[in-house]
């Protein structure tokens, strides 16, 4: 059998030794890019987990005690994720503890099967969000469009049919004419219906449980620096009844020991840290590049609040008419340069990227300060050679990478 690529036996990295390209992760907390570093915490909790047995249930309860105490919630539980969490507080929704209805989804018959959620929220954060409802077998019922939804509309998608509303937050989401959250919970509320609200990247992990969520979710591996899972808190029956569906539609997206542990662990330690001081650590790469970019024609590059008010920022790099390329030229010079350099490029259109200081690893700083003049210079480069890159065959041209998977594509990124 041939050797992995690029792999060498005696090599420190283990995505060398495994055969994968390095990659410099700016996007923050991109599943697709492993999501936030676990912290050194985490990883010995896991590692130190991974040679032992223990009873799952017991496990699930003692992370229940330690989620009720941080979140001011009832009780909880890690999930394998965020997406499943949404999958499993919906299915618990529909079922509580029956466990024959249980057993039974995705067939509804016979219970309460829609979800209300705004038409705003209707977001792709891999894929779509509304297919964390319908796996359960439940059915989607949006209200408002995409810019104006109202208290009377949801009012008016609430029927007997309803079990559960869905609330999301994210910067994905519409940004304007969207119904609050304090407005959306009395609404639901007044009509008997649970709350559950997606936080999967947002630090506030007490808040909405004080303002009427009743489940919330979290990412335990985009900002905790946990292992992938996700942190499941609320009100102890619809938790419970969340919980039981590892019986039933949860068994194929069940975590392991190594993750529970990981995540009580990345909890723990992550409400213990001074988030004014870890924001100040965190400007220090941010700075640092926006010097590196400074005097460039046409390039500019600014501190960028989180839009959803989480304690951090990122930088922001825009490219003008008179840079003599594109957003998306620097973008590509970064990602097939070595090592990789990926930037989050969710407003690439509008022509600026975003930079994410937040899973940088030993050492990476200086090397992206020093690609980004380099990928600009290169940038110009092929732009003045003809080789230019429309947003859209850029992004055409990643999806057929992916079609082709695992044979590859030699114009996406490696």
């Amino acid at each position: 059998m041939d050797a992995p690529r690029n792999s060498t036996s005696d090599n420190a990295d283990i995505r060398v030794r495994l055969g994968a390209d390095p990659v410099i992760n700016l996007t923050g907390t991109l599943t697709t890019l492993g999501g936030i570093s676990a912290r050194p915490e985490a990883i010995e909790a896991a590692g130190e987990m991974m040679g032992r047995g223990v009873d799952i249930v017991e496990l699930q309860a003692c992370a229940s005690r330690v989620i009720a105490e941080i979140t001011g919630a009832e009780a909880g539980f890690i999930a394998a994720c965020s997406s499943a969490g949404i999958c499993m507080a919906v299915a618990g929704a529909m079922t509580g503890d029956r466990m024959a209805a249980i057993e039974r989804l995705p067939d509804t018959a016979g219970l309460k099967g829609e979800v209300v959620i705004q038409t705003g929220h209707l977001v792709n954060y891999g894929h779509p969000v509304e297919q964390d409802i319908r796996l359960t077998g439940a059915r989607v019922v949006p209200f408002g469009a995409v810019n104006a939804a109202s208290q009377a509309q949801l009012a008016g998608a609430i029927g007997p049919g309803t079990a559960a509303a869905l609330y999301v937050v994210s910067h994905h989401c519409a940004p304007d004419g969207q119904v609050p959250f304090a407005d959306f919970a009395r609404v639901c509320h007044a009509q008997g219906v649970p709350v559950i609200v997606d936080l999967a990247a947002e630090y506030d992990l007490t808040g909405y449980q004080r303002a009427g969520a009743d489940i919330t979710i979290h990412s335990a591996h985009k900002f905790l620096g946990g292992a992938t899972a996700g942190v499941v808190a609320g009100r102890k029956a619809l938790v419970r009844a969340a919980f039981m569906q590892n019986y039933g539609i949860g068994r194929p997206m069940k975590v392991g020991k190594e993750g529970i542990a990981a995540a009580i662990v990345a909890l723990q330690a992550f409400v213990a840290e001074d988030r004014t001081v870890i924001r100040a650590r965190l400007q220090a790469p941010l700075l640092r590049w926006r010097a590196a970019l400074a005097g460039l024609p046409g390039i500019g590059a600014e501190l960028d609040a989180d839009p959803t008010g989480n304690p951090f920022d990122r930088l922001r790099v825009s490219v003008g008419p008179d840079a003599g390329c594109t957003a998306v030229d620097i973008v590509r010079a970064l990602e097939i340069g070595t090592p990789s350099i990926r930037v989050r490029t969710h407003q690439i259109e509008h022509g600026s990227f975003v930079m994410d200081p937040r899973s940088l690893g030993a050492g990476e700083q200086e090397r992206v300060a020093d690609r980004l003049r380099e990928a600009v210079a290169e940038a110009r480069r092929t732009r003045r050679e003809g080789e230019q890159y429309d947003v859209q065959e850029w992004k055409a041209r990643r999806a057929r990478a992916l079609s082709r998977w695992p044979d590859g594509d030699a114009e996406a990124p490696h």
